[in-house]
This record gives C-alpha cells, sequence and structure tokens, in this order.
C-alpha cells in the first residue's frame, strides 16, 4: 500500500469509527456546548475542542513516526518497518473484529493509557469554565489523550509511517475522519448515534477494515 492509500485507511478508520467515538467522547462535544454562555454561538467552541483534540492526535503520531523510524535506523533492524507493518495490519482486523462485536479486545487495550490519563484528567477541570473558543483549545488537546483503543490502531499506523511527519500526518488524516461524527452533538447525537451502532453498519465497516487489514499485512510480508 503507499502513503496516498495509508492516508485514506486513516480517513476511514475515523469515519467508520464513528460510533466509537461518540460513545468515548460525544458526551464531551455536548458539554462543551452546554458550557457556552446562551448568548454565544456553540460552533466556535466546538471547533476550538475539536481542532485541539486533533492538534494532540498529530502531535502523537509525530512523536510515535519519528521514535521508531529512528529507533530501527539506530538499531540497524533489518525489515523493521516491514514487521511493523503488519503488526498495523493486525491491529486494523482487531478494529474490524471490534466493531462486529466479535471480540471487544479493544476495552483492554485502553487499559495501557489510563495510567497517562490520570494525570491528566485533573487539567480538564481546571480549564473550565471555557470562556472564549480559544480557551476551548487546550481544553480539547487534554481530552485528545483520553485512552481510546480506535485511536491506538490509528497510532500502529503512524508507528510504521517511516517518519514523524508522515506520521503526524496520518493521525491529522484519522482526526479528521472522526470530525462529523463530533461536531454532531445533543439529541442529534443520540439520533447519529444509533444509527452507527446499527449492527449492519458496524458489520459492514467491519468488513472494510477486516479486508485493508488482511491485505496491509500480506504485502508486507511479500517483502520478507
Amino acid at each position: 500500500m503507499t502513503m496516498s492509500g495509508d492516508f485514506l485507511a486513516a480517513l476511514l478508520i475515523g469515519l467508520l469509527g464513528a460510533g466509537h467515538c461518540l460513545g468515548m467522547c460525544g458526551g464531551i462535544g455536548a458539554a462543551v456546548s452546554m458550557a457556552t454562555p446562551d448568548y454565544k454561538s456553540k460552533w466556535p467552541f466546538l471547533f476550538g475542542y475539536n481542532l485541539g483534540r486533533l492538534a494532540s492526535y498529530a502531535f502523537a503520531g509525530f512523536i510515535l513516526g519519528g521514535a521508531f523510524s529512528s529507533a530501527i535506523d539506530i538499531a540497524n533492524i533489518k525489515h523493521g518497518l516491514v514487521w511493523l507493518r503488519i503488526v498495523a495490519g493486525i491491529m486494523l482486523v482487531l478494529v474490524a473484529l471490534y466493531l462486529a462485536r466479535i471480540w471487544n479486545g479493544l476495552a483492554y487495550i485502553e487499559r495501557i493509557g489510563k495510567y497517562l490519563w490520570r494525570f491528566l484528567s485533573p487539567l480538564t477541570t481546571k480549564l473550565l469554565p471555557l470562556k472564549s473558543p480559544l480557551s476551548a483549545v487546550p481544553f480539547g488537546m487534554v481530552w485528545g489523550w483520553l485512552p481510546c483503543g480506535l485511536v491506538y490502531s490509528a497510532l500502529s499506523w503512524s508507528a510504521v509511517s517511516g517518519s514523524a511527519f508522515q506520521g503526524g500526518l496520518l493521525m491529522l488524516f484519522f482526526g479528521l475522519g472522526t470530525l462529523p461524527a463530533m461536531l454532531v452533538v445533543g439529541g442529534a447525537a443520540e439520533t447519529m448515534k444509533t444509527y452507527l451502532n446499527n449492527m449492519m453498519f458496524r458489520r459492514f465497516s467491519a468488513l472494510i477494515m477486516l479486508v485493508y487489514g488482511i491485505v496491509t499485512a500480506f504485502n508486507a510480508a511479500k517483502l520478507l
């Protein structure tokens, strides 16, 4: 798969995993909307929150992509990125199994990030109330580190991207995929969540991710 294909895959993970995103972060988006002063439009606050969230995703991808590519170069590991690409394909298969409700292992993967979240979560209360759209940006940046198996699966792609820049860009595309669902708040979010959690939609989404994950792992394995 080409890098452009990876960007498309990252975008699709965000789009097709929208039901999971609403479950994890939809309440936060609704809270941002409700915390907006009555005399002000909620949209600038929501955009500020999501801008901060996407910035954290891109930063995490930048760090992870740079760290893995540097480690492989220093250690001179033969086929290092190929092996990591196989792992990324497997992670995508696991996401597919989660969306189809065949395997709920992402919940266990999310526990990894809970240790970091213990230190970051107190900052969310300190950043409230949101007095301006600009103040919603750091609020979103903190919430961008909320433990999420879907985010971790997308980060596995940034790890095999080959550079910090590509890793950050992949996570940005993933974040853009989640954006439509996250901009729908309140009662509309509940309605959208019902449709996105429909079993037919989940299994269709899972099938797309399953095929892409298998093809990615298979193509990488051929390079060994």
